[in-house]
Formats: C-alpha cells, structure tokens, sequence
C-alpha cells in the first residue's frame, strides 16, 4: 500500500461518469506506481471502467528525435505491461490541456502524476480552472513527496538531508504494489492514435531525425535490465571510481528516471534484496542529490536562469562578469566542440553522441563554459540549451540543478579568483592529476 501523503485531491462537483481517467505523463511504468494503483482502486470501487492516456506534446521544451525515440520505446514497453494486466493504453497527439479537458467531461475522476517544472504545472493549473471532476495528483517519481521533507527551497544537501532522513524510513521501507485487476475501458475515442508501431508514431511527430538515437533504449525492462547489470558490474566500484571519465561506472538509471519508466523506491528495493555493502554513495545520489533537485525546481521559479542562484553567488559573479576571459566562444562553437581544450570538446561529443556525460566531466563542462562565455548569464542559458537538447535527461530537475551548481547552487563560496568570483573552479591540471585522460580521450574517439 502506498502513503495516503503521496496523493493531493482537488474536489469537484461532478459525481457521473463513463469512466475513471488515468492521465499518465510523468510514470509511464506498472511497477511501483501509485498513480496506477489508486486509479485501479477508485475503478473498482466506483464499479466503473479505466481509461489510461498518454498525450504526446510535440510542442513541449526541447523536445527532439532522441527523446522521442526513447518515450515511445517506453510507452510500448507500458502498453505490454499494461496488457499483461488486461488493460490498454490510449495514446494521443496534441496539446495536454485541451485533450484533458474534452475527456474529462465524461470522467467520474481524474488521476494523474504529479510533477514540479514550470510547463507540467502550467497544465495542471490550467485544468484546474474548470475542474467539473475530482483530480487527484500522486507523487510517482519521488521517494518522499517533496511537500513533505519541507515547505520551502533548502539552502544545501546538508539542510535537505536532515529533513529528508526523518521521514524516508515510512515511505521507503513500508510502500509496495497492490496487483488487483480492473475493468478496461475499450471505446475508442476520438484522436486516438493508432499504437501498433513506434516507428509510425514517431513519422507522425514533428520532428526531424538530425539528432540521431542515444545509447540506451527506453521502457521498464530495459531500466531493469541496466540495473542489474550496473548492481552485478559496477556496484562495488561505485563509491571509488563514479567520477572517474577514464572508468565506465554509471548506472545509467538517469534517463530511465526523468521519463518515470522506473521508480527510485524499485531501485532501492532491488539494491537491498541484492545484499550490496557500502550503497550510501549511490543512495546519496540517488534519493538526496536528485530530490534536493525537485526541491529546487519546485520551490524556485527560476531554477533555470542567472536569478536562481543564491544570494552570494549571483554577487560575487556579478562583481567578475567584467573580468577578462582568456578564450571567448559562441554557443555554436560550444555545440560543435570548437574550443582549444580537447577534455571538455570530449565531454561535449560524449554528450551529442550517445545522450550522456561523465558526472564529473560535466561539472568541468558547465564550469568551463562559465569561464569562456561573455557573461554568467549567457553561459547559464548556453550549458541549458546544450544539456537540455543533448542529454536523454535532459529537461529534468537533475539537470538544471546540475548546472545550476556549476555556477554556485547548492554550493559554498571558495577562493576568490577571476571570472569565477567565489565559484568552486576546475582545471584540466585536476582532471589529469586524478584521472587517466588518455584511455577517456581514447573511449570517446572509438564512439
């Protein structure tokens, strides 16, 4: 069963309907989903049928081939899964908040994930404005709702960790699947797409193919399948080498997390029951790190922009934004790997190439852009636009506070020095003092 905190409802005054509407967009998987499970449960007691949607938003922020490819394969990934529980999936082209409020005139409620970036709370927002029915928004992708650890942006990991531990034991260790089955609502419906093949789905879409395929492929089998393999591989490495670009350590989870086709509560569940020692790192990143980032996104308005850092950071950028910088680069000369430092054009390529990056190498990443670029400002929106268009996690929490912390986010203030203020720096003497370079140079001209 899982917490009754995770679920927020929205009353309305209509009580009749042809079917329950379960309107995934944020967990498109049937493990460890609590939208899923209360929208099969309100099925069964209200005796009435279940209409489970996904609306592709072809318009949504730097949507591209990569990231499509990747939904689609997680959406045929969910249909299947769906199926084996005698249920289907719907799936729909167009602008969110129109479809939702055509199908819910003949819902009895309306169940949906919750989610904390600007466009998917602009959605919510404006269904809201004309309920009619009840809503209810679950949080799918977290392992504490992010309400619950606090109710404002938290300064740090260390102020956020105190918080969150107090409260995870009810959530992580108590929550589970329910597995009861339901009626299926099988009217079609008018917009429906026809879901038999991907390749199809994605001709339709508007978007061009010039940004080929990551490396991963998306769907909850295949987060699984990563899973353990990284749990069998890499595990008891991690806590060493992770931020080594030279080592292969990731576990490759980040993806498959930004587009909710696995749980965290799955991984931590999965890590436990494999006996693993020594999994605070990786739970670190996993449950602090990454929920510290919605926590930001949430709270902050501006978890994309130059307003968004801290007060201390934004000062002392801004005493240095007229500092002379050694190298000058265009955002286009950054896309297309042009500048004279042959570690970051990798980190770069790595990126465009396969829709990853070394964690480490993109911290070098966002601070070089930092020092080569004509204003904190500008180099904020460049390492965004870059992240968000190249990265399979892109367009995500993780990502915009990734950068964010580039430029002094969630951080302290260091040594003072040029351009960079009281922003932590980096150098390529670092990356070459603690890692072997050449065999990282050497994997990313074999990509």
């Amino acid at each position: 069963m899982f917490h009754e905190k995770r679920i927020k409802k929205y009353e309305g005054t209509q009580k009749e309907g042809k079917y329950i509407l379960y309107w995934v967009h944020a967990s498109p998987r049937c493990n460890f989903n609590p939208a899923l499970e209360l929208a099969i449960k309100k099925s069964i007691q209200m005796k009435l049928p279940l209409l489970i949607i996904f609306i592709i938003d072809e318009n949504y922020i730097g949507s591209n081939y990569r990231h499509f490819k990747f939904l689609i394969e997680g959406l045929e990934n969910f249909k299947k899964d769906l199926r084996d529980r005698g249920l289907n999936l719907k799936l729909f082209i167009g602008e969110p908040v129109k479809i939702i409020n055509s199908l819910k005139k003949k819902a009895s409620i309306i169940i949906t994930d919750k989610n904390y970036i600007g466009p998917q709370k602009e959605w919510l927002n404006k269904i809201l404005e004309d309920l009619r029915c009840s809503l209810y928004v679950v949080e799918t992708n977290v392992s504490v709702p992010v309400e619950e650890v606090s109710d404002k942006e938290e300064y740090s990991a260390a102020t956020f960790r105190r918080k969150y531990w107090k409260l995870a034991g009810d959530y992580i260790d108590s929550e589970r699947d329910e597995t009861k089955n339901c009626t299926n609502f099988s009217e079609k419906i008018e917009g429906e797409v026809d879901f038999e093949n991907s390749e199809k789905i994605l001709d339709k879409l508007k978007t061009f193919k010039n940004i080929f395929p990551g490396k991963l492929k998306g769907g909850h089998s295949f987060a699984l399948n990563e899973l353990k393999d990284f749990i069998k591989k890499k595990f008891d490495l991690y806590s060493e080498e992770r931020n080594d670009p030279s080592k292969n350590c990731s576990s490759n989870m980040s993806p498959y997390l930004h587009y909710g086709q696995i749980s965290p509560l799955e991984i931590v569940k999965t890590i436990r029951e494999s006996n693993k020692e020594n999994s605070e790192d990786f739970f670190e990143e996993l449950l602090i790190r990454r929920e510290l980032a919605i926590n930001f996104c949430y709270y902050n308005q501006n978890y994309y922009n130059f307003n968004g850092l801290n007060d201390w950071a934004k000062k002392t950028l801004n005493e240095h934004k007229k500092d002379e910088r050694e190298y000058h680069y265009t955002k286009e000369e950054f896309e297309n790997a042009r500048t004279h430092d042959i570690y970051w054009n990798s980190a770069q390529i790595e990126m465009v190439k396969t829709g990853k990056m070394n964690g480490y190498m993109r911290m070098y990443w966002g601070k070089k852009i930092l020092e080569w670029s004509s204003s904190p400002e500008e180099a904020i929106e460049t390492a965004i636009k870059l992240n968000d268009k190249y990265e399979l996690d892109g367009r995500d929490p993780n990502g915009y506070t990734g950068v964010m912390w580039c430029f002094g986010k969630h951080d302290r203030a260091w040594a003072e020095r040029k351009v960079y203020g009281k922003i932590r720096y980096m150098n390529s003497n670092g990356l070459e003092r603690k890692f072997n370079m050449e065999i990282y140079l050497k994997r990313i001209k074999e990509l």
